[in-house]
């Protein structure tokens, strides 16, 4: 009865029955889209292995999805998937997790990855705040913007994460938020089809430690905010910096074809034993 209802049931875990999830939080919604995904692309949780690392986003695929999975330690999903794609090339290999897990401690796994452009997905759940731990600062975090460690306001420069992995070599690279459901769930296909490393950052609502502590007030109101401020890749290529400042700028950035790094290994082992002479 419960697959009639939903499709999507046969993914979940058995006996998984509640969410740890607080109300509003859009990783519900990034989930769906995953799930949808690969069932739209006629494939099954057995055909990927899962890494994800610590904070709020790495509970995704851990524990509700009925698949392998690897819930590693902070900033280091991005390397066990590394070693999980060369043990296991055939797999398909998936990255959940958040912007402090992803862009934070585990920035120089995410960089060489994309420069080595190893074949596997990355989907970046980016709710601009540590929201696991409290409300604190992060990288994404707005300049100027209150939180718990920052009282009266941060003081850094906010990184823009999907740049710096187009800048770092990835293949694909796209940006939608949380109010995107559907073109999400379509760059996730692609990414999931791409011979290389693939990099989806979706802007998502945290009500409870940014919604609350920032003054950007509840779930629907930030889904509104994304509504309003989203501008498309080709809208943006004719408006200027200035104004793109304090806008999202959402759609696919990259798509091209380079070499991949199993691809090469494979390649230079058969060289090495003399299989190509």
């Amino acid at each position: 009865m419960s697959e009639l209802i939903n499709p999507l049931h046969r993914f979940i875990r058995p006996g998984v029955a509640s969410t740890t999830n607080c109300p509003g939080c859009g990783n519900g919604i990034v989930a769906q889209a995953i799930l949808r995904a690969i069932d739209e692309l006629s494939m099954g949780l057995d055909d990927f292995v899962f890494a994800s690392g610590i904070g709020c986003s790495a509970w995704v695929p851990s524990p509700f999805f009925n698949a392998d999975v690897l819930h590693t330690t902070h900033g280091r999903p991005v390397a066990f998937a590394l070693g999980i794609k060369m043990g296991l090339p055939e797999k398909k290999v998936m990255v959940v997790s958040g912007d402090g897990d992803l862009a934070a401690i585990g920035g120089n796994h995410l960089i060489h990855n994309a420069r080595r452009n190893v074949e596997m997905t990355v989907i970046c759940l980016n709710n601009s705040i540590y929201g696991m731990t409290g409300g604190q600062a992060a990288p994404t975090t707005p300049m100027g913007l209150k939180t718990t460690t920052t009282p009266y306001g941060t003081f850094e420069n906010t990184f823009d994460i999907s740049k710096l992995v187009i800048a770092a070599g990835a293949s694909f690279v796209a940006r939608w938020t949380t109010y995107h459901p559907r073109q999400l769930t379509a760059s996730i296909k692609k990414a999931i089809r791409k011979k290389g490393f693939s990099f989806i950052e979706v802007i998502t609502q945290c009500p409870v430690q940014y919604g609350r502590k920032t003054g950007a007030g509840s779930a629907i109101e930030m889904l509104r905010e994304y509504k309003e401020k989203s501008v498309s890749v080709k809208e943006a290529a004719k408006l200027s910096e200035e104004y793109l400042q304090d806008r999202i700028v959402v759609g696919e950035l990259i798509d091209k074809e380079k070499p991949e790094m199993v691809e090469e290994i494979m390649k230079m082992k058969k060289r090495a034993s003399g299989e190509n002479s």
